[in-house]
């Protein structure tokens, strides 16, 4: 009960199993819970995605008629998405209107109202394949001639993954490095370029890229012959069979290399969305360089883990140009290439161990916590 409402909640929706102690009644179709008149009035409902997806139509018959208010919770999503989301689903005038309140992964702008939820990070640990491959983070740092530069992988096609990938090409050091790339569509952006003999490479036709099958998870080797014009053309679901593949970790790619480029989901927007993609390495105590929107160090610093300021130049964090920044952030992997890695990789050793530790003992503080921080949300939003 929350005041004189009560709580509904969408059992499909991910913050269901750290709120239902508190829960007054679930549902898990809406169409059904309306149908069968089980709707109940002035009542808040948590709703997740994927009904959303499917009956958005209809609530807003029921904010009106039901007095409902709804918590659209879809933490997997940054705040670009949710926003996209959003309007798709014909509910953003309801958003803007504090009818419909949300639960996002990112940070957003004050016209909407969000609670953001670190989803990402808790996940990387629970998994006992990702545990043991944990246990050999430290052969990171005994291997010192390693084969590869470092880790560059890619699933879906964003312009700033082909900007970095395209410029790694021209300057020989993709060939260095142990890559991937999952997608065959090509994507342009307003605010990136990537020139090179007056062609926008942006645009350049991709080829698919598998890592080699010894440093693939064990459960995902299978290859694809990929038909570009074909519905495979993002061959990802195929490899991981249609299962979240990509949270899995793997001793040797790390082991092998010196640092991981990450390149995060966001780039463009001006917020942070901390992905399964930073919290792979960091829990595996590899060093990284984030490809992401400005202030995404600076975030990343403010939830108390520790970068690597102290050996390469981090400035690019402060960079507002998308174009200025990606340029520099290339620079910089470019001039670490150039460095004696073996050095590079022991003058970050403390700062990967301090990470690692950092993220077991934030976990379950996250996790925590986030009840607390939900219903003091819905009150601060006027929703009890």
């Amino acid at each position: 009960m929350l005041g004189n409402r009560k709580l509904i909640v969408d059992t499909h929706s991910e913050i269901y199993s750290m709120i239902k102690d508190r829960t007054d009644d679930v549902f898990w179709n809406l169409n059904e819970h309306i149908q069968k008149g089980q709707v109940v009035p002035n009542a808040v409902y948590v709703i997740g995605r994927e009904q959303i997806r499917l009956y958005g139509n209809l609530l807003r018959t029921l904010i009106d008629s039901a007095k409902i208010k709804v918590v659209f919770s879809s933490p997997s999503e940054g705040s670009e998405t949710l926003k996209s989301h959003c309007y798709l689903y014909g509910i953003s005038d309801l958003v803007l209107d504090n009818s419909i309140i949300l639960v996002g992964g990112g940070d957003m702008d004050d016209r909407w109202p969000c609670l953001k939820y670190d989803s990402f990070l808790p996940k990387v640990l629970d998994y006992n394949e990702n545990i043991l491959a944990i246990s050999r983070s430290n052969e990171i740092y005994n291997k010192t001639n390693k084969p590869y530069k470092f880790l560059f992988l890619n699933g879906r096609t964003r312009p700033h993954r082909k900007y970095l990938l395209e410029q790694l090409r021209i300057s020989g050091l993709l060939d260095q490095s142990l890559w991937t790339w999952l997608d065959l569509t090509t994507g342009l952006s307003r605010n990136i370029t990537c020139m090179h003999h007056q062609e926008d490479l942006l645009g350049r036709p991709n080829e698919i890229k598998y890592l080699p099958i010894e440093y693939e998870f064990d459960n995902f080797q299978d290859r694809i012959t990929v038909d570009p014009k074909g519905s495979n053309a993002f061959i990802k679901m195929h490899l991981f069979k249609n299962s979240w593949g990509d949270i899995y970790l793997k001793s040797e790619p790390y082991i092998d290399t010196y640092f991981s480029l990450v390149t995060e989901t966001v780039f463009e927007y001006p917020y942070s969305f901390r992905t399964e993609k930073i919290w792979k390495p960091i829990a595996m105590g590899h060093p990284w360089i984030v490809a992401s929107n400005q202030g995404y160090y600076r975030d990343i610093r403010n939830l108390g883990f520790q970068t690597f300021g102290h050996v390469i130049d981090e400035s690019f964090d402060s960079i507002e140009n998308t174009q200025d920044r990606l340029e520099r952030i290339t620079q910089v992997v470019r001039d670490l290439c150039q460095q004696d890695l073996a050095s590079f990789l022991k003058e970050c050793y403390n700062v990967c161990k301090y990470n690692q530790q950092h993220l077991a003992e934030l976990r379950p503080q996250v996790q925590k916590e986030f009840p607390d921080r939900f219903f003091q949300f819905l009150k601060d939003q006027h929703f009890e």
